[in-house]
């Protein structure tokens, strides 16, 4: 302790200290050496526990690392498992399904389809390589399922199943709902054909050899084609299947706000822009087709395939009218003379998708200046945007002088029992005003002896004559 005095005047800057120290007695050091001496019995103690505890974190953190390591090994062993691919003895042989009934690796089940794009969509049936052409149906709300399966049994049998991707757009959860069995059983029964011999008959064995891109509509598949340049050649070659509703490509439903009711064959010009956009670069030529008024005899998209890319054909609603012939230099009929039909629109991907933004525009427009909202029709709008070259002058419209034949005034017939049916002449018909042509052309086909056999329909309506 310490002790300081300093004279009165501070100027002077002296002053004096004392330093006193004392020291403690006897019994109090006596104390504090106790205490020093048990301190020091307790480290190890302490040193012993923190031992002890740390080897139990460590036991802990080991098991952790075990368990982590396990399942990271349970991963790894079910991934590969999942993509083990069979031994080449087991494979899938083009050249044995060709002349093999036995069914096709994609088999129609009773499960609910995958999605077909971006989480989005139904894949039905996916096809043995990518197409450059896409069919793009709609359905309306008044298809029945006998309609629906007469597009389909055609479609199939058409050439345009081997060269092109069919994409149906529903209107609504409970339409798709109704006609997946009729999409499983018709594609049960194309697999049925394309399993016969005569698969020749169908176009869907190609000669040449061509890199067999995968299809973008659903998972991708690991596949490994060793077979060989000449398996490859004779490869059996379809399309895929798959389906929409109109509720996943146009959500907000943004008619909804210009017409009181959108009908589908209105609301289908929204779903085209966001579906063509995403994929426009998988497909080159696009064909739209109303399933309610058109039936694909043929390969239509073939009148487009040798032009570009903006090129849009599309065909007259009526027949020419008979003025019309009083000019013979006039090559392009007007487009009050034959208006256009929007049942059946194809041409190169690109002015197809840049043709329904504009009618998806055109429609807007009119709502607006109408007084009515519900007075404006789809048919109308389509023949003034075709005539009107200023709001598609980025796009090539040939304006087709046909007009669509119809079903029931044409001649069917079978050159070969085994074969599939044949038609006169024209790749699209009209189905008509006939409500007789569904069951007439089905019940020529069930006439055949090979579709009779593969066709459940077919062989019901045989026991029951």
């Amino acid at each position: 302790m310490r002790f300081t005095a300093k004279s009165k005047s501070s100027s002077e800057g002296w002053g004096m200290g004392f330093y006193l120290i004392f020291f403690p007695d006897d019994d109090e050091r006596e104390g504090i050496d106790h205490h020093i001496s048990t301190s020091k019995r307790k480290l190890p103690n302490l040193f012993s526990s923190s031992s002890s505890g740390g080897h139990l974190i460590l036991s802990k953190a080991q098991s952790t690392i075990f368990i982590c390591a396990l399942l990271v090994f349970l991963s790894l062993l079910l991934f590969t498992l999942s993509t083990f691919e069979p031994s080449p003895s087991r494979r899938f042989s083009p050249r044995r399904h060709l002349s093999s009934t036995a069914p096709f690796p994609f088999k129609p089940s009773n499960q609910t389809p995958s999605h077909a794009l971006q989480g989005m969509g139904a894949l039905h049936r996916r096809g043995t390589a990518a197409m450059n052409d896409l069919v793009l149906a709609h359905l309306s709300e008044s298809v029945s399922p006998q309609e629906f399966r007469l597009f389909l049994r055609l479609f199939h049998r058409s050439p345009l199943a081997a060269t092109s991707d069919l994409l149906l757009l529903f209107p609504s959860q409970s339409h798709s709902s109704d006609f997946e069995a009729v999409i499983r059983e018709e594609n049960l029964s194309f697999f049925k054909l394309i399993g016969s011999n005569s698969t020749a008959n169908f176009g869907l064995s190609r000669k040449k050899g061509k890199e067999w891109a995968e299809p973008i509509w659903g998972r991708r598949i690991k596949t490994n084609y060793s077979e060989g340049r000449e398996a490859e050649s004779i490869r059996v070659s379809y399309g895929s299947v798959v389906s929409f509703l109109v509720g996943e490509l146009d959500p907000e439903n943004s008619l909804s706000g210009f017409l009181d009711h959108v009908p589908m064959s209105l609301r289908r010009w929204a779903c085209y822009p966001m579906l063509l956009g995403r994929v426009r670069k998988n497909f080159k030529h696009v064909m739209l087709v109303d399933v309610k008024e058109v039936l694909l005899l043929g390969d239509p998209l073939g009148r487009v395939r040798a032009r570009s890319p903006e090129t849009v054909v599309v065909v007259s609603s009526a027949p020419p009218a008979k003025h019309a012939k009083r000019n013979p230099a006039r090559t392009q009929p007007r487009a009050g003379d034959n208006p256009a039909s929007s049942a059946v629109v194809m041409g190169g991907a690109r002015g197809v998708r840049r043709l329904s933004s504009a009618m998806l525009v055109e429609i807007v427009r009119a709502a607006t200046q109408q007084r009515r909202k519900n007075s404006v029709t789809e048919s109308t709008l389509f023949s003034q945007l075709v005539g009107n070259e200023f709001v598609l002058r980025n796009v090539n419209v040939v304006k087709s002088g046909e007009s669509l034949a119809d079903a029931s005034s044409l001649t069917w017939w079978s050159s070969d029992p085994a074969s599939s049916l044949s038609l006169s002449k024209p790749a699209v018909a009209r189905r008509g005003n006939s409500n007789n042509i569904t069951s007439t052309i089905a019940t020529l086909i069930c006439k055949l002896e090979l579709d009779s056999s593969v066709y459940s329909d077919c062989q019901r309506k045989g026991k029951n004559t």
